[in-house]
Parts: C-alpha cells; sequence; structure tokens
C-alpha cells in the first residue's frame, strides 16, 4: 500500500509538472477568452519614456563589439537611452575598450564580488523611470525597447519579460537542441502565464523594470533575474510578456558546459524558493502563488528527484507482485521508464561519439537537466555554490 500510494504520488508530479500545469494553464486561458476577460490593455504606441540599457559584464571582450553595434541599432530615439555597462572585477581589458565608446557609461571597479553587487552598486547610476537589463553575450531584436515601453504604459505593469531565443545550427549538438526546445516550451508557458494574470519571474537575459521599483538584492543571490522580477510581483504589480522583444544567444558548446548552467540555476532555484516563501501563500497572491508552484518550485525542488525515484518504487512494486505483463499497469510504465533511461543512454554515447542522432537529443537533454537540477540541489545544501559563478562556454 506504501509503495502504491508512493507510486502514484510520484508519478502526479512529474506528470502535473511537466505536461498538467501546461494543459490546465491552456483550459484556463480559452475559458478567459470564451467569457471574455481580457489582459490588460497595452494598446498605447505613444508612450515613449526614457530607458536605460543595462549591462553587468565579467571579462566579456569577445562579446563587447557585438553588443554594442546592436544596442546602437536598436528602434528607439538615441537620446532617451542611457547606456550603462558595470564591469567589476574584469582584468582582459574590457572596461578600456569599453571607455572609448562614445555614448556609453562604464562604471568599474576592480574587486570582483558577484553580478548582484554590481548590479546593486550600478543601478545607483541609473537615470531613466525604465531599466532594461541584459546579458553581453545576447543580440536584441530591433523593436525590443518599443515592445518593452508599451507595456509599460499601463501602471498595473512593474515587469516587462522579454522572450529567451537560441540559435540554431546546422550541426546541432544535444544541448543545442535540447536547449531550443526547452526554451520554445518555456515561452509558450509563459504567454499563457501572461494571459492568464502575470508571467512567473523573468530571464536576465532581457528583462526591464520601473526603476522606482528596484531595491538592492542580497549580494549573495544566485538568480538575480527571478528575485527581482518575482519581488516586484509580490508588491502586486504584473510582469507581462513581450514575446516581440527578444534576446537571442547562442546554444552550450556541449552538454558538459549545460549541465554546469543547470547546476548553477538549481543552487539558485533552492535558494530562491526559501527566500520567496511568502509568495507560495495563495491568501496574499492569489493565483500568482499557484502559478508559481507549478511553474517553478515543483519544476526545482520536486520533480528532479521524482523522476528517478518513481523508477525504483516502481521497479519494487513490479518485483513484488511478480507481475510483468504489459496488461499491467505498474509493469507498462516501468517499461516506458525504461525505454526513456536506455535511449538517453544512447543519446550519451552518441553525443560523446560525435555522432549526432536527434532523435535521441530530446530524452538525453530531459534526463540530463533533471540530473543536473539534483546535482544543484546538493550543492546548495552542502553550501557549495559560489555567487561567483564559472560561465558556461557558448557555441559559436
Amino acid at each position: 500500500m506504501i509503495l502504491s500510494l508512493l507510486f502514484w504520488v510520484l508519478l502526479f508530479i512529474l506528470l502535473y509538472t511537466y505536461v498538467g500545469y501546461a494543459l490546465v494553464l491552456w483550459l484556463l486561458v480559452g475559458l478567459k477568452k470564451v467569457l471574455g476577460r481580457r489582459k490588460i490593455s497595452l494598446e498605447s504606441n505613444d508612450y515613449e519614456p526614457e530607458v536605460c540599457l543595462f549591462v553587468t559584464a565579467f571579462n566579456e571582450k569577445d562579446y563587447i563589439d557585438q553588443k554594442v553595434k546592436n544596442a546602437f541599432s536598436l528602434n528607439y530615439p538615441k537620446e532617451k537611452i542611457q547606456y550603462v555597462w558595470v564591469t567589476d572585477g574584469s582584468d582582459d581589458g574590457s572596461p578600456e575598450i569599453l571607455q572609448q565608446v562614445n555614448g556609453l557609461e562604464v562604471y568599474h571597479q576592480p574587486e570582483r564580488r558577484g553580478k548582484m553587487h554590481a548590479m546593486n552598486r550600478g543601478m545607483k547610476f541609473v537615470k531613466a523611470p525604465v531599466v532594461i537589463f541584459s546579458d553581453s553575450n545576447t543580440v536584441l531584436g530591433k523593436q525590443s525597447i518599443r515592445e518593452i515601453v508599451k507595456c509599460f504604459s499601463n501602471p498595473e505593469v512593474g515587469c516587462v519579460a522579454g522572450e529567451k531565443r537560441i540559435v540554431q545550427k546546422d550541426e546541432e549538438t544535444a544541448a543545442g537542441a535540447g536547449e531550443g526546445l526547452y526554451w520554445k516550451m518555456e515561452s509558450w508557458i509563459k504567454r499563457n502565464d501572461w494571459e492568464l494574470n502575470s508571467v512567473v519571474g523573468a530571464v536576465g537575459e532581457l528583462f526591464a523594470i520601473r526603476t522606482e521599483l528596484f531595491e538592492d538584492v542580497e549580494p549573495d543571490t544566485l538568480l538575480d533575474d527571478f528575485i527581482i522580477s518575482m519581488r516586484i510581483a509580490q508588491r502586486g504589480y504584473k510582469i507581462a510578456y513581450a514575446p516581440n522583444t527578444y534576446a537571442e544567444e547562442t546554444a552550450s558548446l556541449n552538454v558538459t558546459e549545460e549541465l554546469k548552467r543547470k547546476v548553477r540555476i538549481a543552487a539558485g532555484g533552492i535558494q530562491t524558493i526559501i527566500r520567496l516563501k511568502g509568495l507560495l501563500n495563495p491568501f496574499k497572491n492569489g493565483i500568482l502563488s499557484w502559478q508559481y508552484l507549478s511553474h517553478k518550485v515543483l519544476r526545482w525542488a520536486f520533480a528532479p528527484p521524482a523522476l528517478f525515484l518513481l523508477f525504483i518504487v516502481n521497479l519494487l512494486l513490479v518485483v513484488s507482485t511478480n507481475n510483468w505483463s504489459v496488461g499491467n499497469f505498474y509493469a507498462l510504465v516501468l517499461y516506458l521508464q525504461m525505454l526513456l533511461f536506455l535511449t538517453a543512454a544512447f543519446g550519451w554515447y552518441f553525443e560523446n561519439k560525435k555522432v549526432r542522432m536527434k532523435a535521441l537529443f530530446v530524452p538525453y537533454y530531459f534526463v540530463m537537466i533533471n540530473s543536473a537540477t539534483i546535482f544543484g540541489i546538493i550543492r546548495y545544501v552542502k553550501g557549495r555554490q559560489s555567487v561567483n559563478w564559472e560561465k558556461s562556454k557558448r557555441a559559436g
């Protein structure tokens, strides 16, 4: 009885986290449209405030030229854009290169104390009412700023989340294919989260906030983008989603680099759950609590362990009944899990042999990121995740 109950709990967690929430969200958005209840209006096209394009960079010399050209090419009045770069700790010559570019404000200190410390320090130099955060290795869509400020024309919006797009290569690796598919699915969920109520967090590649809503964040924060955006949501503001506002970047160089990135994100996820525990109070936050629990908390803390525990519990159940027939539901689920892990293992093998078998990329990536999440949880619990992350290498 205990094994059976545990089996169903674990199976529910997995199915709800990776399929069920998206389905329920789609149904609720559809119902909302049928009832004629639309999301808040963002129709203003003549709202044109001053903005600050804010970039923190640590030893990003290789991306400076691309990023600066992209920033200056965006479709928005240049006299209304404040360009701020914070390069704390950089020793690759990037601060000196940036200081030679007319129109940029470059703030640098030799000591490296982490991205969040640099953001807290740099925000004191922001003069514009809207600040747009962007990573140095991303390329922004030409209309990004205009789409962002259109959202801020509504006073209910305190933050705007852009879309992250992975540039696809002809010779895709498992990391590239998996990461690209992941962000396409994530974008679909964000779009529906926004249609229903509010986006659940923003990504650091591209998001914006009202400058007046920024509050200094703990310097040891790992997921700065998520903490900043969700604390604004906690104050009653909406996080809008602007899919035409996007940031492009190349995929991780390989699965090893993607694994490294997912491990630190997972460690940051556990830290975030602890620091934003108040978000799980539905009496205070309403539907946002359900969205946060379903979209992030389950994915960060519960689904990854459930994926591997389910296999063990399922195997024990089948062994205890000695019924290996496909007609036995428990046996059928066990065989499906074995197929998942087997195809993931083949994906790992062929990826290491540089043999591109795209049919195996998705199961390999899925198992890999769930494994990485468990490693990240362990790393955070042991206190081994430094705020000064080692950057993952990107393709191309």
